[in-house]
C-alpha cells in the first residue's frame, strides 16, 4: 500500500493496479487527493505489464465529490483545472479503468466513475450530479454523461440534481453490473476479459476506442472551463449556493 490519500496495490503480478480513495468518511476529492491520484496514474505510465486500473473508495462510500470549499472565488480555477487533469491522464494512459462503487457516488466522484471503461456497483449505491443545487455545473458530466446514458437522461439528471439508485443506473447505462461485492465482480471481469490478452494490444486498442473522445475532450472541456470561470462564477447565485451549503442554510436565489 502507498500514499495516505490514495491506497495503491497491485494484483496478478503487476497486471492490475488498484487505487482506493482514502479520506474518511466521504473521500472528498480535494486538491491534495487529486494530486495523489494524478501521481498514482503518472507512475502507471511506465508499468508495461499493466492491463487494468481498478478505482474504488475506501470505507462505505465511493466519494461525495469535489471539495465545496475549493469551488469558492479565488480557488475554483485551480481546483477545476487540476481536477480535469485526472481525465486527461486517464485518456493519455490508455489502460482500461474499472470503477467499483459502494454507497454514495456524487458530483466529481461520479464523474471519475462514469469515465471508467466499466462501472460495477453495489445494490445500495446512489449516484448523482447535485451541482445544480449549489448553482454550479458539472463540467465533466456536461461533456461525458450523455455518452453513457443518452442526452435526455443526462440533461434530466444534471438539471434536476437528483440521485438515482443502482437499478435505475443499470437500466440507463450509467452502471454496467450490480453485485453485492462490486470489488470482487470488477476483479473477476478484469481477470476474464482483460488478463488473457497482451497488455500492449489492450493499451493500443483502448487508445483507438477513445481517440475521438480524446479529441472532443480537448476541444470541448476548455470551452466549458471558460463558461464556468467567466460566466457561471460571476453570478451572485453561484457564490450564494456554495456559501449557503457551507453555512448549512437554505439558499436565497437572486436569479442573477
Amino acid at each position: 500500500m502507498e500514499n495516505k490519500l490514495i491506497l495503491s496495490e497491485t494484483h496478478f503480478g503487476g497486471q492490475v493496479l488498484e487505487l482506493r480513495l482514502n479520506r474518511p468518511k466521504a473521500n472528498i476529492l480535494d486538491a491534495a487527493m487529486t494530486e495523489d491520484l494524478l501521481s498514482a496514474l503518472d507512475q502507471a505510465r511506465n508499468q508495461k505489464d499493466l492491463k487494468a486500473i481498478l478505482i474504488e473508495g475506501e470505507g462505505d462510500h465511493f466519494s461525495f465529490g469535489a471539495s465545496v470549499e475549493e469551488h469558492l472565488p479565488g480557488k475554483y480555477q485551480a481546483m477545476i483545472l487540476g481536477f480535469h487533469r485526472i481525465f486527461r491522464s486517464m485518456l493519455e494512459l490508455g489502460v482500461p479503468t474499472v470503477a467499483a462503487v459502494r454507497g454514495q457516488c456524487l458530483g466529481g466522484g461520479l464523474e471519475v466513475a462514469m469515465f471508467c471503461t466499466r462501472v460495477f456497483a453495489s445494490p445500495s449505491a446512489k449516484m448523482g450530479q447535485p451541482e445544480i443545487n449549489l448553482a454550479v455545473l458539472p463540467p465533466i458530466a456536461s461533456f461525458f454523461l450523455a455518452e453513457r446514458v443518452g442526452r435526455p437522461t443526462a440533461e434530466e439528471l444534471c438539471l434536476s440534481g437528483r440521485s438515482i439508485g443502482a437499478e435505475e443506473a443499470l437500466q440507463r447505462g450509467l452502471v454496467d453490473h450490480i453485485s453485492d461485492d462490486p470489488h470482487l465482480a470488477a476483479i473477476t471481469w478484469i481477470e476474464g476479459a482483460l488478463l488473457p490478452h497482451s497488455a500492449a494490444a489492450i493499451r493500443q486498442t483502448n487508445f483507438a476506442l477513445r481517440m475521438e473522445l480524446q479529441e472532443r475532450f480537448e476541444r470541448t472541456i476548455p470551452r466549458i472551463e471558460e463558461l464556468y470561470f467567466d460566466e457561471l462564477m460571476q453570478t451572485n447565485d453561484a457564490v450564494e449556493g456554495l456559501t449557503s451549503f457551507l453555512e448549512k442554510r437554505e439558499a436565497k436565489w437572486s436569479n442573477r
